[in-house]
């Protein structure tokens, strides 16, 4: 199979240009041509070309007034300018406003092919160095997959499985379990990982504006678009796009969504052209779809397309045994941010630590930890339970219900173990809780570990330890 060719836009009035450049340079390089600045810069947009040769001086709209145009793209080609004698007094203009280099006319043909080899592999180098810097933000973001729990041991044997199978995954979990470092690790283990990876977070961006985001807009579709904007789909072509928080996308643009899942393409917002693209795509969402379907807010038909692979991410109090090493990892890497020498946890908080339930999973841990090594003082952990979701907690369950009734009977211990007075605080408080939830909810126990954010069968556990019923 032959290697496809570079192409290359010269836009320049003298047709003898692109005739020369062509003859010489064919066997190399694709050339397209336009004679003045205006259908240069619609080729722009239809030829797609990875380098511009543009003539400064032309009739109409000038080299330097196109290479203005071209700089209110969203991403535009390299630019090579093509200046002519007596034109010098340009030069520092083209360079100012970007343009790679300048070829001077008459010009020899092998000097042509030196500057365009030499544009587009600075051009490459640069888009290198930003693919890298991408894949370090994968690594760093929430330190990673830490943890040999089994349960994050099968997240991680099913992206193995499925990274490169070119279907589309559904990641769902708890906010904060790690679905973006899911989405990337999929990606960069895929044969796509040298493209681009786009995130949307859908609930982020105002509805009105989502459309446009996403599949971009013509110039005039709509009061404020001065210009054609490509959207993120098209910006991930050949690439990943990840769709965070997809229970959130309105219901008026899921079946535009629908179409590019089954026919790789869409049309711009006021555009009247399909636009066909390559696009890998992964969803994420915390909530539940299928109620959203029953519900009238998200179509049953995109459910069933998104949902070729599947992939649960547990929450943190699912792997609790991941704690202590996640606990390392954040403590080495604010220590090393920070230029702090926080040393490691006591027994008693980092049983504490390991106990609580993380409502807000690694990020919440991941947070906790930061407040505690900025200020070097692990007793605050107490305080940033307590004042934050300490309620929560999920103690041990040994000696549990002793602590609650000895608390409640207003007995007095005589030990000062912090791990006991933690654990009588976060049961009291604890218990309390799941009372009142179980109350607005008229004992309805489904609703109410929803309400929660446990599982069914810890809340019937939970209600029978606390000795909890309904004429309470």
């Amino acid at each position: 199979m032959s290697k496809t060719k570079t192409k290359v836009l010269i836009i320049d009035d003298d047709p003898k240009v692109g005739w020369i450049l062509s003859e010489g340079l064919s066997k190399k390089f694709e050339f397209v041509t336009a004679r003045d600045g205006i259908e240069g810069l619609q080729m722009v947009t239809t030829e797609n070309p990875e380098l511009i040769l543009l003539d400064i001086k032309m009739p109409g709209m000038t080299g330097i007034e196109v290479l203005e145009k071209l700089n209110k793209l969203e991403e535009r080609p390299e630019v090579i300018m093509v200046s002519g004698h007596g034109d010098t007094k340009y030069v520092v203009d083209s360079i100012r406003l970007g343009a790679a280099e300048f070829v001077n006319k008459p010009f020899d043909v092998q000097e042509v092919e030196i500057h365009i080899n030499g544009v587009l592999e600075r051009s490459k180098l640069r888009k290198e160095v930003t693919q890298l810097r991408g894949e370090l933000e994968a690594k760093s973001l929430h330190g990673g997959f830490i943890g040999d729990s089994g349960a994050m041991n099968k997240v991680k044997e099913i992206i193995e499985q499925v990274a490169d199978a070119e279907l589309t995954v559904l990641i769902r979990g708890e906010s904060g379990t790690g679905k973006e470092i899911v989405a990337r690790s999929l990606h960069q283990q895929s044969s796509r990982k040298n493209k681009q990876f786009v995130k949307v977070n859908c609930a982020a961006i105002p509805r009105d504006l989502l459309e446009a985001e996403l599949f971009g807009y013509e110039k005039g579709a709509f009061t404020g678009a001065h210009k054609t904007k490509q959207g993120r789909f098209e910006i991930a072509d050949k690439g990943t796009m990840f769709l965070d928080e997809i229970g959130d996308m309105p219901l008026e643009l899921q079946s535009k969504l629908l179409q590019v899942l089954e026919q790789q393409e869409f049309v711009r917002v006021g555009g009247i052209h399909n636009i066909k693209v390559d696009v890998r795509i992964i969803c994420a969402t915390n909530r539940n779809l299928e109620e959203a379907i029953s519900e009238k807010v998200f179509r049953d038909d995109l459910f069933y397309r998104l949902n070729e692979i599947t992939l649960f991410l547990p929450p943190l109090r699912e792997r609790d045994g991941d704690i202590p090493l996640l606990v390392s990892h954040f403590v080495e890497k604010y220590n090393e941010q920070y230029d702090r020498e926080f040393g490691s946890f006591s027994a008693d908080v980092t049983d504490l630590l390991t106990r609580f339930a993380w409502p807000g999973n690694v990020r919440q841990l991941e947070n906790m930890i930061k407040q505690v090594v900025v200020r070097g003082e692990e007793s605050i952990i107490v305080d940033l339970i307590r004042s934050g979701s300490g309620s929560l907690a999920i103690p041990t369950v040994s000696a549990k219900s002793q602590r609650v009734e000895s608390s409640e009977s207003g007995a007095v211990s005589d030990s000062y173990s912090l791990k006991e007075k933690i654990g009588s605080i976060v049961a009291r408080e604890e218990k309390s809780l799941i009372g009142e939830v179980l109350h607005k909810t008229n004992w309805n126990r489904r609703r109410a570990a929803e309400l929660l954010e446990i599982s069914y069968r810890s809340l019937l556990y939970k209600i029978k330890d606390y000795k909890l019923n309904s004429i309470e």
